[in-house]
């Protein structure tokens, strides 16, 4: 697996394409899941706040075809729930074109020695056996099709690397360790394996970490949108295995 600097992404299409958004809810997969729609796509947006994904809905279906809810905590979903979730979008959809986990859990920065074991664990099942656990249970649909993408949303490894960071950064260095082992396993099949590490971005789970003050450099989570759709679209393939900064 390789990296990539930044890539400024153009508009990419999404015509027919069905992609599941999980993580829609939060700041960055309601971007995405606007952009998407805008690109063409159907989108189902899988997330645990039923009212969030509500307004998400409305604003997706203002701007592209009507899209699919699918309520759905990640924290307490077993295999099989995910399995269910594949069926559905089988029988009622009847494909899969792509699939975008962009959910994550961040408590806070606290010193690992303070921090709660619950808190621990959590983080590194939402970050990291949530989005395996998922990407299992789709690999059946997504191999259906000719040209079909696995995303994963990465932090920047220096970053999380550091003090205080705890299950959430660890976790996201085994989402890159996971999103090399799928790249390998999945080079000669239709289903391409990429990241995309956003950047700083003013969401929610930013400030927890980040006061407005000094964090004046994040940006707005549409600005990183369309490098996901880039990696979605079939214009994608070119970056196989990658890990985009948008």
């Amino acid at each position: 697996m390789s990296a990539v600097p930044t890539v400024v992404a153009g508009t990419a299409s999404l015509a027919d394409r069905v992609i599941l958004i999980a993580g829609a809810g939060g700041g960055f997969g309601s971007a995405v899941a606007i952009a998407c729609a805008e690109a063409g796509a159907t989108v189902v947006l899988l997330g645990r706040k039923p009212r969030r994904l509500d307004r998400v809905y409305a604003a997706v279906q203002a701007v592209g075809p009507e899209p699919l809810l699918y309520p759905l905590d990640l924290e307490g979903a077993t295999p099989d729930d995910y399995a269910v979730l594949a069926e559905r979008l089988q029988s009622e959809l009847g494909r899969l074109d792509g699939l975008l986990y962009c959910a994550a859990d961040f408590a806070g920065l606290t010193p690992f020695e303070l921090a709660d074991p619950g808190a621990f664990a959590r983080a590194v099942h939402v970050n990291l056996t949530a989005p395996a656990w998922l990407a299992q249970a789709c690999l059946p649909l997504l191999r259906q099709r000719d040209d079909a993408a696995l995303v994963f949303t990465v932090d920047d490894p220096a970053r999380v690397g550091k003090a205080y960071w705890g299950g959430y950064g660890a976790a996201q260095h085994g989402l890159r360790g996971l999103i090399a082992s799928l790249h390998d396993e999945l080079g000669r099949s239709p289903v391409r394996v990429s990241g995309l590490q956003p950047g700083p971005m003013r969401t929610a789970l930013r400030a927890r970490a980040f006061s407005l003050d000094e964090d004046r450099g994040a940006r707005d989570p549409v600005d990183c949108a369309a490098t996901a759709v880039l990696l979605l679209s079939a214009a994608g393939a070119a970056h196989r295995g990658q890990i985009l900064d948008a």
